[in-house]
C-alpha cells in the first residue's frame, strides 16, 4: 500500500467518526426541542427525524481522541509495513541498478560478439577464396602437364617417323659399306698378320672413320625430346669418332689392347667376337691397372641423355667426351667373357670415389637389356644393387616397377626400379646441389645424395 492510500484510509475513518458524533448530537437536540406529546404516545407510534447538516471542513478538525486512540495501533502497523515496503523498494532499486550494469555489459559483449562473428566470416571467406584459387592453380598445372605430355608424344611420334626415314637411308648406305667390312674382316683373321701391315690397316681404319663421318653429316639425329638444362645444343650428333690412337687392331676389348702393349688411353677399334661386329670405344689405361672399356661418361653436360629406346640401344655422344656405348654393344661385349664393372664418381669439391662389382652383364633386347650385377666393393657406397635384375627403361619403353614412367621423372634412361638410387644418365647440373621438381640429376644416392648432381662419372668394364 502506498502512502497516499494510507492517508486516504485515515481521512475516511475520521470522516465517519465525525458523521457519527454529529448525528448523535442532532438526535439529542431534536428530542429536547420537541418532546413527545400525549397524542403521540397515545397513538403508539414513534417518528424520528434526522437532520444531518452539510459539513464544510475548514481549518482544524476536532477529532474524538478516544476513536483516534483506537486506530493508533493500526497506524503504527501501517507505518511499519510502509517502512518495510520502502526498504524492499530500495533493495529492489539497488538490484535494478546492478542488473542495469549487467545489461550494459551484456550489450557490450553482444556488440563485441557480433564484431567477432563478422571477422570470422571475413576470414572464412578469405580462406575459401584461397582454397578455390589453389584448386584452380592445381587444375591449371595438371592441364599444362597434360598439354606438355601430348606435345612430347607428338614430338616423339614425329621423331620416330623421321628415324624410320633415316633408317631406310641407312639401310641403302649399308650396302655400300659391305665391301669395306669384308676387307676389315680379312685383316682381322690373324692378329699377327694385322700387325705386320700397319700401313694397310691404318688406311682401312681411316676409310671406316671417313665413311662414318660422312654418314653422320648426311643423316643427323633429330632434335632432343626435351631440352636440357645445360648449355648443350638442341641437336646432338651420334657417336663422333676421333682418330684412333694406334693403327693396329681391332681388338677384342680394351684389356686385349693393354696386353698387346698399348698403354695409352684413347679411342681404339674393337671387334666383338660373339657378334662379329666392329665398334670404337674409349680405352682407359691409366686407372686401376688399365684395360677398362668405357661404356658411359658424363663430364660437362654437352650431350643430352634424355633419349629414346633406339638411341640407347645403338649408342650416342662423343667418344672423347660424353657418350653412351649402346645397350646392344653392351650385350655382345659382356657375352664374350665374364666382366666386372667399375664406376668412378667425382664431386664438385674434388673428391673421387669408386664402386666396383665383381660381375656385370646385360641380357638381350628380348629381355629388355636386364641388368645382372655381382657383389659390391669400394668407397662410394652401393647405389646400383637396388637396380639389379631390373629391365632398362626409356621415355618410350616403360619397363620399371613404378605406376608411372620413371624415365619421365628422372629425365634419362636407366635400369629403373621405383624409381632410382642412382641416375647416372640424368640431367647434368652445374655446381652440385640443384633445385628441380624431381630428382633428375646425375646422382649416386650413397655419395652426396639424390639432390646432388655429380661433376664427372665414368662407367667402365673389364674382363675378369
Amino acid at each position: 500500500m502506498t502512502r497516499t492510500t494510507v492517508i486516504g484510509l485515515i481521512l475516511l475513518a475520521l470522516s465517519l467518526n465525525l458523521l457519527r458524533v454529529n448525528g448523535l448530537g442532532s438526535i439529542r437536540q431534536t428530542t429536547e426541542e420537541h418532546p413527545p406529546t400525549s397524542s403521540d404516545v397515545k397513538a403508539g407510534r414513534c417518528s424520528y427525524t434526522f437532520i444531518v447538516p452539510q459539513q464544510k471542513l475548514s481549518g482544524a478538525l476536532c477529532l474524538d481522541t478516544k476513536a483516534a486512540a483506537a486506530n493508533q495501533s493500526e497506524v503504527a502497523a501501517l507505518r511499519a509495513e510502509l517502512k518495510r515496503q520502502q526498504e524492499q523498494l530500495e533493495s529492489l532499486q539497488t538490484l535494478l541498478q546492478q542488473e542495469s550494469g549487467f545489461v550494459t555489459e551484456m550489450r557490450i559483449l553482444r556488440k563485441e560478439s557480433s564484431g567477432m562473428n563478422a571477422r570470422i566470416a571475413q576470414l572464412y571467406g578469405q580462406l575459401l577464396q584461397e582454397l578455390i584459387h589453389k584448386k584452380d592453380q592445381a587444375l591449371e598445372q595438371r592441364r599444362v602437364e597434360s598439354l606438355l605430355l601430348n606435345a612430347t608424344a607428338l614430338q616423339v611420334s614425329s621423331n620416330f617417323r623421321e628415324l624410320e626415314k633415316k633408317y631406310g637411308t641407312l639401310t641403302s648406305m649399308m650396302s655400300s659399306q659391305s665391301q669395306l667390312i669384308a676387307r676389315l674382316e680379312n685383316q682381322c683373321q690373324c692378329k699377327d698378320e694385322s700387325q705386320s701391315d700397319p700401313v694397310r690397316n691404318s688406311e682401312i681404319s681411316n676409310a671406316l672413320q671417313r665413311d662414318q663421318s660422312a654418314l653422320q653429316q648426311d643423316i643427323p639425329l633429330g632434335a632432343l625430346l626435351i631440352p636440357s638444362t645445360t648449355a648443350s645444343p638442341s641437336t646432338v650428333q651420334p657417336v663422333i669418332s676421333s682418330p684412333v690412337t694406334k693403327t693396329s687392331g681391332p681388338w677384342r676389348d680394351c684389356k686385349d689392347v693393354l696386353e698387346s702393349g698399348e698403354t695409352t688411353s684413347g679411342i681404339y677399334l674393337l671387334r666383338l667376337q660373339s657378334a662379329n661386329r666392329l665398334l670404337q670405344a674409349w680405352c682407359e689405361q691409366n686407372q686401376a691397372q688399365g684395360g677398362w672399356t668405357v661404356i658411359q661418361r658424363r663430364q660437362d653436360g654437352s650431350v643430352n641423355f634424355f633419349r629414346t629406346w633406339e638411341q640407347y640401344k645403338q649408342g650416342f655422344g662423343n667418344l672423347d667426351g660424353e657418350y653412351w656405348l649402346g645397350l646392344e654393344h653392351l650385350y655382345w661385349l659382356t657375352k664374350q667373357a665374364k666382366y666386372k664393372l667399375r664406376v668412378v664418381l667425382d664431386d664438385w669439391q674434388g673428391r673421387r670415389v669408386f664402386a666396383e662389382y665383381d660381375s656385370f652383364r646385360v641380357e638381350s633386347e628380348s629381355d629388355w637389356y636386364r641388368l645382372r650385377l655381382g657383389q659390391y666393393r669400394g668407397n662410394a657406397g652401393d647405389s646400383l644393387s637396388w637396380h639389379n635384375n631390373k629391365a632398362f627403361t626409356t621415355l618410350d619403353r616403360d619397363r620399371d616397377s613404378y605406376t608411372g614412367n620413371c624415365a619421365h621423372y628422372q629425365k634419362g634412361g636407366w635400369w629403373y626400379h621405383t624409381c632410382a638410387h642412382s641416375n647416372l644418365n640424368g640431367v647434368w647440373y652445374r655446381g652440385g646441389h640443384y633445385r628441380s621438381r624431381y630428382q633428375d640429376g646425375v646422382y649416386w644416392a650413397e655419395f652426396q645424395g639424390g639432390a646432388y648432381s655429380l661433376k664427372r662419372v665414368v662407367m667402365m668394364v673389364k674382363p675378369i
